[in-house]
């Protein structure tokens, strides 16, 4: 389970430091891809493949279907860490998640996101105010 907020910048040659308590579970291997909310979704392939599976499941018929899925997929690199656990990220998800310096890397559970500090600040801001709201919204999954 991935936890926790970090702070590191993304250096000249587009590599960004991975938490060192995310590395074991992230493997040698893992995905990155275009999330929600302009941060980058980072995956460990077993939870990618899972992903994956569900989201064939999903009716080829639907416009929003096929729309998310080429979202999804179309930006989805497998990526490795380097011996400094670093990982390179291409520049087409760098320009997507605004990554230019700092960068802030937080734990969700079954993922890690990669989040330009701004969007992420401003992001968490909104949050911050609606989190009462939000919470009385999904009440109704049993958390």
């Amino acid at each position: 389970m991935f936890l926790g907020e970090y702070q590191h910048a993304i250096d000249n040659k587009g590599r960004l430091i991975i938490p060192a308590k995310f590395r074991d579970s992230l493997g040698t291997s893992f995905i990155v891809t275009r999330g929600l909310d302009k941060c980058l979704f980072v995956y460990p392939l077993s939870e990618w493949k899972q992903i994956e599976e569900k989201l064939k499941s999903l009716p080829f018929t639907r416009s929003d279907a096929r729309a998310f899925t080429r979202f999804f997929f179309s930006g989805a690199t497998e990526c490795e860490l380097d011996k400094q656990g670093r990982v390179n990220i291409p520049p087409n998800l760098r320009e997507y998640a605004q990554l230019e310096k700092d960068c802030v890397v937080i734990g969700v559970s079954s993922r890690v996101e990669i989040w330009s500090k701004g969007v992420w600040e401003d992001y968490y801001a909104a949050s911050e105010e609606s989190f009462a709201e939000i919470a009385e919204k999904i009440v109704d999954f049993d958390l």
